[in-house]
């Protein structure tokens, strides 16, 4: 659909996810802050440039039900360019050349598991395998890194995540960086592994994430717990 023909009234009026999200989040959709979210963003689609495109929004959830989240990975916000973002954090489609942020994501799974980086960097097999890929902040300007924060994206994200540390299935949470170690305090139960260290960007990956064995320690927490690891090969 044209920017164009697409009127402020039908801005994400009914999000229809097609799983058990949609009846766990009915309320947040109907709350005065997101109301006031969704009028922001109507005029935002209209005016600006957004990314991701407004149907590939909510694909985190969309692909990943509630019941079926083996791992979280919690990005920031959506890649600003051209292109690239597609509602799973740090992924790209086919064809997009991956950010370096997802080349150093790739080169630390290389180091723990000899997985070889793949020729693209298009996350869904992970996302159909239980890997909960959420942004803080669902939507961005063109070029405008965190021109969305604190619009209402981070009160939704936090009620996803507090949804999900409710859930007495065990999961792995990963928060690289500081802006998703701010979502530790929402992760209370005990029945899941929380796993830190620095975001896997070029300016802070040294710090931490080269080296963080993170991806080994999710697949041996899941198999502890009688559930099948994460194939992290990029399948085509």
């Amino acid at each position: 659909m044209e920017l164009k023909s697409w009127h402020t009234s039908e801005v994400i009026q009914v999000v229809n996810l097609g799983n058990e999200w949609d009846a766990l989040l009915q309320e947040e959709f109907q709350k005065e802050y997101y109301l006031r979210l969704r009028a922001i963003l109507a005029k935002e689609y209209k005016e600006q440039t957004i990314y991701p495109d407004m149907y590939d929004i909510f694909n985190a959830l969309r692909y990943t039900s509630y019941s079926e989240v083996k791992a979280v990975i919690l990005g920031q916000d959506p890649y600003h360019g051209q292109g690239q973002a597609h509602g799973l954090c740090f992924s790209v489609k086919k064809g997009v050349e991956p950010p370096p942020s997802l080349k150093n994501i790739f080169r630390e799974i290389e180091t723990e598991l000899g997985i070889k980086p793949p020729n693209h960097g298009e996350l869904t097999s992970w996302a159909k395998q239980g890997v909960l890929m959420l942004n803080a902040a669902l939507t961005v300007r063109a070029g405008q890194a965190n021109s969305h924060k604190g619009l209402g994206w981070e009160q939704f994200t936090d009620r996803v995540i507090a949804l999900l540390n409710q859930r007495e299935k065990p999961m792995v949470f990963l928060l690289w960086g500081a802006n998703a170690g701010r979502k530790q305090e929402l992760i209370t139960n005990p029945n899941h592994l929380v796993l830190r260290c620095a975001h896997p960007s070029p300016l802070s990956a040294y710090n931490g994430f080269f080296g963080c064995g993170h991806f080994r320690a999710c697949n041996e927490f899941l198999t502890a717990k009688g559930m099948k690891p994460i194939d992290w090969r990029i399948l085509d």
